[in-house]
């Protein structure tokens, strides 16, 4: 395949890895409504090509590894800890980071995740030693078992609600926007107390949901570049993701804690 011969050298641009999502296709679309150009990534000579722009990024974090530095991208998401040192309020449970190694010894039942990456499938256990093998150190989110009844997925720019929508009921996914939902008020505040309560990036995609017999809780931090957007606005999700994963030199002093190293995942 020929590599992609950008028509403003100059302007920014997004760029998307060649496995197509429907988000992918939304950005996609409502970056080409504003005016921004949009390549697809199919190899190193498209990287060659985008030497010197200021590249956007929306794909997996992988593949972000690769080429944050030939493209000099700075990439916003939370350290691994952030869902284990927020505030008991927002989380409504006990929650924990530590090693593989220190999971698999642990009594449970507990749900455990990685923080960022897909080591192993997000899943409830018996006890650790049904965790699924990984590295010794691979980093463990462990957390008290709770049900949620709704969830949404909060885009956050600067502190304030870009857009979201609602993902899942009962586990299973049901997406919709937002204002169709009952419960939307309840987001919306629950939304700015998280903005007031909890570091995060100036560009932020936040998982929350309301559980079962009621209360609010942070389910969980997302990278915005890789995020489904669901049934949010794709014009507000790509304003996020353009902060989140652009030029490095770009970057604002605030955020720079949040920069991702690359090989995190």
């Amino acid at each position: 395949m020929t590599a992609p011969q950008p028509s403003r050298p100059d302007a920014p641009l997004l760029l998307t890895s060649a496995q197509r999502t429907s988000t992918a296709t939304l950005l996609t679309e409502a970056a080409a409504r504003h005016g921004l150009e949009t390549v697809t990534l199919t190899g190193p000579d498209t990287l060659r090509t985008l030497a010197g722009r200021a590249v956007h990024w929306y794909g997996g974090p992988r593949i972000a590894d690769r080429i944050a530095g030939p493209l000099r991208l700075g990439l916003l998401e939370p350290p691994d800890d952030w869902l284990a040192r927020l505030p008991r309020q927002l989380t409504l449970r006990r929650i924990e980071l530590m090693t593989h190694s220190e999971a698999v010894r642990l009594p449970g039942p507990f749900f455990a995740k990685p923080p960022r990456d897909k080591s192993f499938p997000p899943r409830t256990v018996a006890s650790g030693a049904q965790l699924p093998p990984a590295a010794p150190r691979t980093p463990v989110l462990v957390s008290e078992v709770v049900s949620f009844a709704a969830e949404y997925r909060l885009f956050l720019l600067d502190g304030a609600l870009a857009t979201a929508t609602r993902y899942a009921v009962h586990g299973r996914l049901d997406p919709a926007p937002l204002h169709d939902d009952p419960y939307a008020p309840d987001v919306r505040a629950f939304a700015a107390r998280l903005s007031a309560l909890a570091p995060l990036p100036s560009a932020a995609a936040v998982d929350v949901g309301r559980l079962d017999g009621g209360g609010w809780a942070v389910v969980e931090a997302n990278m915005p570049y890789f995020a489904h957007c669901y049934a949010a606005d794709p014009a507000a999700v790509l304003d996020v993701v353009l902060r989140a994963a652009g030029p490095g030199s770009r970057v604002r002093e605030g955020d720079r804690r949040f920069l991702r190293t690359p090989g995190a995942a």
